[in-house]
């Protein structure tokens, strides 16, 4: 069978490699794929693997010798899914590849706004120390966690492992999520509404997927709900904030700072009102892309193909 990658480049940028699926049959890898090249890339192939390329039910249908999609994420909104099932094309994902990069990733968003530890670096490095007439300064207040709450918009697997990395450092735990395992509640961590969340946390963390009924989750409104000076992060999806919303609320000191390693259009545009707001960290979509967490991903995306090629599909969203 042919198998095509159509932007392998993110996922393997040279320190992984493809022989997993090159065992697998007849393989192409392009680095990127710009959105007119894909039907002629993919026309001849049995097997697309696609990351943030689009397969819309246009290309689905200039390309009918597709049998199998698989999506190098946990996200699959890349891939038009109704019209692959009604093609009988199963679209699988990686579900479970950067739980500890993801939720890890979020506390160095934590860590970095309580403590400024890379400004302080920097004053360092531009002479202030060695400079200053005392023992020791900071140009930023500097906070603790233990005994504060953290809100965590979406507890499954990602979540609960923010969750646990939460309580480690001594902070009460707020979860929402539509599916609750109760038996997860204990004295520092539970589930709550989101009104409650929003109104008792100290930090935000979004680890919910990107649905109609979240998109927007982060907005004036809610804002508005939490307390003064409520920190937030976002390792998700950008959609799930307003972004001129968090902007306003950021400039006027209402959120005390965000840490967000999403934006609603990927790569960030350079009218995106966030890069000039007050107090917010951006980062390139980098949560998931350890080197250990790449190579779990890749190793089960060859898994999920070996098992269709053998007739039992796994991961399959549709």
């Amino acid at each position: 069978m042919k198998i095509v990658v159509l932007d392998g480049y993110t996922l393997n940028p040279g320190d992984l490699n493809w022989d997993g699926f090159k065992a697998l049959g007849d393989f192409t890898c392009y680095d990127r794929t710009e959105p007119e090249e894909t039907v002629k890339r993919i026309a001849d192939a049995e097997i697309v693997i696609t990351n943030k390329t689009e397969l819309t039910a246009d290309i689905l249908a200039a390309c009918p010798r597709i049998q199998y999609i698989g999506v190098l994420a946990t996200g699959y909104n890349v891939v038009d899914v109704e019209a692959a099932t009604s093609k009988n094309i199963p679209v699988c994902n990686i579900p479970t590849y950067g739980t500890t990069a993801v939720a890890q990733f979020a506390f160095a968003l934590i860590l970095n706004i309580y403590h400024h530890v890379q400004e302080h670096s920097d004053s360092v490095h531009n002479g202030d120390w060695t400079n200053c007439p005392d023992f020791s300064y900071w140009n930023f207040p500097l906070s603790e966690l233990a005994g504060k709450t953290m809100g965590i918009l979406g507890y499954g697997r990602i979540g609960q492992n923010t969750g646990k990395i939460a309580q480690a450092f001594g902070m009460k735990v707020l979860a929402f999520d539509a599916y609750q395992n109760k038996e997860l509640e204990c004295d520092t961590m539970k589930y709550a509404s989101l009104d409650e969340l929003l109104e008792n946390s100290d930090v935000i963390s979004l680890h919910c997927p990107l649905f109609e009924s979240t998109k927007g989750i982060i907005n004036k409104d809610n804002i508005s709900k939490m307390k003064d000076g409520v920190v937030i992060i976002n390792t998700s999806r950008g959609p799930l904030i307003v972004e001129q919303d968090l902007a306003d609320a950021l400039n006027s000191g209402k959120v005390r700072a965000a840490g967000l390693d999403v934006v609603s259009t990927e790569p960030i545009q350079s009218d995106n009102v966030l890069l000039k707001a007050k107090n917010c960290i951006i980062t390139p979509h980098i949560a998931w892309a350890p080197l250990e967490s790449r190579s779990r991903l890749m190793n089960i995306a060859v898994d999920n193909v070996k098992a269709f090629l053998n007739g039992d599909i796994k991961n399959k969203v549709n």
